[in-house]
C-alpha cells in the first residue's frame, strides 16, 4: 500500500460530497443527498471537525468529531471530544487507517483543551466495540434506551 493511501487531511467546505458518500455507507438509512447539508453545516462549525483518508476523489475513510459541552457518560471534564462517526471502506480495513483518523480527531480535540475523548456504539455492533477497545477506549457504561408513542 502506498503512503498516499494513508494520507489523512482535515475536510473543508467542498468535501461534502465525499463525506456524504462515505457516511451513507456507515448510516445507510440516510441517502448521501440527505447527509450533504448536514456535512456542509458541520464543516462550518468551530466545535466540529471531519477528517478524510485517501486522496481527493479517492477517499477511503472519514471521521467526524465534535466538542460536547453537556455531560458525556463516564467523563469528568468539559468539553469532551466526541467521535460521532468513523468509517473505512471494506477493501481498506485492517490497515490502521481508522486509527489514523481517530488520532487526527483526538489531536484536534486536545488542541481545543479537551482532556478526555469519548464515543459510543450500539450494543449489537461488535465490530465497533472491538475497534474501540483496540484503539484504547475503555467501556464506561451500557444502557438500553426506551421510547413510546403518546
Amino acid at each position: 500500500m502506498s503512503e498516499t493511501e494513508h494520507t489523512i487531511r482535515r475536510a473543508t467546505p467542498g468535501d461534502e460530497t465525499a463525506l456524504a458518500a462515505l457516511a451513507h455507507s456507515l448510516w445507510p438509512h440516510h441517502t448521501a443527498e440527505e447527509l450533504m447539508p448536514d456535512f456542509a453545516d458541520i464543516l462550518c462549525d468551530a466545535d466540529a471537525a471531519c477528517f478524510l483518508a485517501g486522496s481527493p476523489g479517492q477517499e477511503i475513510g472519514f471521521a467526524h468529531c465534535q466538542l460536547r459541552h453537556d455531560y458525556v457518560e463516564g467523563t469528568s471534564t468539559s468539553p469532551v471530544g466526541y467521535l460521532e462517526g468513523i468509517y473505512v471502506t471494506d477493501a481498506h480495513r485492517g490497515q490502521g487507517i481508522a486509527a489514523l483518523l481517530l488520532n487526527a480527531c483526538q489531536s484536534w480535540a486536545r488542541a481545543r483543551g479537551c482532556r478526555e475523548f469519548a464515543s459510543d456504539c450500539e450494543l449489537h455492533n461488535t465490530d465497533s466495540q472491538h475497534f474501540h477497545l483496540s484503539v484504547g477506549f475503555e467501556e464506561a457504561n451500557r444502557i438500553i434506551c426506551f421510547r413510546k408513542d403518546i
